[in-house]
């Protein structure tokens, strides 16, 4: 190697200890980087998921998919992709609720503030240490662009992407969240994480739906996560005995992921659940007008599916409960204007009554 190859190489190993640094500094609990290309493997995965439907509803996946499945697309002078992540490991069990039928169970990423703001504080915060430290210009990215996080993390060395399709950690197991910077700052990439799945196939089996065809293939159409807050209409009835009191996505793929094992709880405080977020009564939510949802959700994921939705998904776990004493919290919805709500309300009287 030339002595010029050996500066160079000294310069990107000196300004990424210096970004992995300040990214520990705000309380990132992983950095990794990237050259800013997706493998092939990677641009037929998405390719193939789009081809087969298996998006549902969630058109935004596929207007961009050209900008999604190459970095240099979205953004002609990106040289490098920093991926960062930030766990969220729930102190406990967090599928306990699921034993709890006149409650309901809200995914653990969504018991908290809102991760795109936490993140996108934190993410803005580095993005801007970089370009005054290395005259680098930046982009910051948190789920909100046609960015194929995932992939990206798994080629920086933060993890793989499981059986289940999402990014598994050693150190975090299935609970990090995930954000990029992209710049025209030249680094050396770290190497991509090898899989570490093995023989394990736990989180197909704890899939209540089916959503898994195969391994390492998700169709969201039958995914309780997309049925409870992207699918928009009448959830499938043939799905609705099998949400369970799920209201707001589902943590049974990630929750037996062995990995979890080493994972401690996340640190963040902003992140941490709302009591209020745990294991809420489904009776006190059926209740919520407009603006009681808005109240109660402010700063939360959930706000973002809408009263509608989420009254949708109340009705169905009330259904599920075989609590004829919730009817009395259902009834009052079978007249209400939005008929996505009365549609759920009449099928959950009618669940109720057969158990009576």
């Amino acid at each position: 190697m030339a002595a010029s190859d050996h500066a160079a190489t000294r310069e990107s190993d000196a300004r990424k200890q210096a970004i992995v640094g300040h990214a520990r500094s705000l309380g990132f609990d992983e950095v990794g980087f990237a050259a800013a290309e997706l493998s092939a493997r990677h641009r037929a995965g998405l390719r193939n998921f789009l081809a087969a439907g298996s998006h549902g509803e969630m058109a935004w996946l596929a207007r961009h998919e050209d900008r999604r499945s190459e970095p240099r697309a979205l953004w002609r002078e990106v040289r490098t992709v920093i991926a960062v992540g930030l766990s969220y490991a729930p102190p406990d069990n967090p599928l306990a609720t699921l034993a709890r039928p006149d409650r309901g169970s809200i995914s653990v990423y969504a018991r908290g503030r809102d991760y795109h703001d936490v993140l996108k504080g934190k993410l803005k915060n580095l993005a801007s240490f970089i370009a005054v430290r290395f005259a680098a210009e930046v982009k910051v990215f948190v789920d909100t662009a046609p960015v194929m996080e995932k992939p990206l993390a798994e080629q920086a060395g933060l993890g793989w992407q499981g059986k289940h399709t999402n990014l598994v950690s050693r150190r975090h197991g299935s609970w990090l969240f995930l954000g990029e910077i992209y710049t025209t700052l030249a680094l050396a990439a770290d190497p991509p994480h090898a899989d570490r799945c093995g023989t394990c196939h736990r989180c197909l089996d704890a899939c209540p739906t089916r959503a898994f065809p195969t391994p390492y293939k998700l169709d969201a159409r039958r995914c309780i996560s997309y049925l409870t807050i992207e699918h928009p209409g009448p959830i499938p009835e043939e799905f609705r005995p099998l949400i369970g009191n799920r209201i707001f996505g589902c943590d049974d793929c990630l929750a037996v992921c062995p990995w979890n094992r080493f994972a401690a709880a996340g640190r963040e405080a902003k992140l941490a659940a709302r009591d209020d977020l745990a294991a809420p009564p489904l009776a006190a939510l059926a209740q919520l007008d407009d603006a009681g949802f808005r109240r109660r959700f402010s700063a939360s994921p959930v706000k973002r599916i809408g009263r509608a939705r989420f009254l949708r998904n109340v009705l169905i776990a009330i259904g599920n409960s075989a609590n004829c004493a919730l009817a009395s919290a259902a009834r009052p919805l079978l007249s209400d204007p939005d008929p996505i709500i009365s549609d759920a309300a009449r099928w959950a009287l009618e669940r109720l009554a057969a158990v009576a």
